[in-house]
């Protein structure tokens, strides 16, 4: 045993050609697999091969289904948490500025703009944003430490490095950044509400 492929045909016997050659002289290659270095051109590769030899077939393939099945329903399944998120932020400000009122109608009396109101409710969100960023992404590591081993043991697969080392620290500061983006964009629409009340309105509800 010199490693472990991921095959899902178990007719195929991966190996070296002098192998095939010496289970069957006979046999042709019918057809290559041809991986470019990164950042090479598919088109431009498979246009210069069609060029030599009109009678090839070339076709330029990305991801397998699997992979792009994986891919998307990650994709979609972060876009959702995000909307869940925003919708959670949303939902804690509008209590809040409905809880400080009168402490709102309080602050206007005495100077304070519409302007700055607003900075202050999504500036106070930002801060809990933070926060959550800060406790939410090791937390995160740590739930993909245990969660994702289990799940390859669970159909008795050994995940290559590749696909398990996916935590580097440009990845980590963007959902850093987006745990304060989602925060900043629930808080706006009701901080700019929550400006727009005069102190009369405060008042009568008072």
């Amino acid at each position: 045993m010199v490693g472990e492929l991921m095959q899902q045909n178990d007719r195929v016997v991966v190996g070296a050609w002098s192998t095939f050659t010496a289970l069957g002289p006979g046999g042709k290659a019918v057809a290559y697999h041809v991986k470019l270095r990164e950042g090479g051109d598919g088109t431009a590769y498979a246009r210069a091969a069609r060029a030599v030899d009109k009678g090839l077939s070339t076709q330029l393939t990305g991801p397998s289904s699997g992979a792009r099945t994986i891919i998307d329903s990650a994709t979609a399944l972060t876009l959702l948490l995000a909307l869940v998120a925003s919708l959670g932020v949303f939902n804690t400000v509008v209590l809040n500025t409905h809880d400080r009122r009168r402490d709102l109608g309080m602050l206007k009396s005495i100077g304070m703009t519409p302007r700055q109101v607003t900075v202050m409710t999504v500036t106070s969100m930002a801060v809990l944003g933070v926060i959550g960023s800060v406790l939410g992404v090791p937390l995160g590591i740590a739930a993909y430490e245990v969660v994702v081993p289990r799940m390859a043991a669970g159909i008795d697969i050994t995940l290559p490095s590749y696909m398990t080392d996916v935590w580097h620290a440009p990845k980590l500061a963007e959902v850093a950044l987006a745990g304060l983006v989602i925060a900043v964009l629930g808080a706006l629409v009701p901080a700019r509400r929550a400006a727009r009340l005069t102190v009369a309105e405060v008042l009568h509800n008072e």
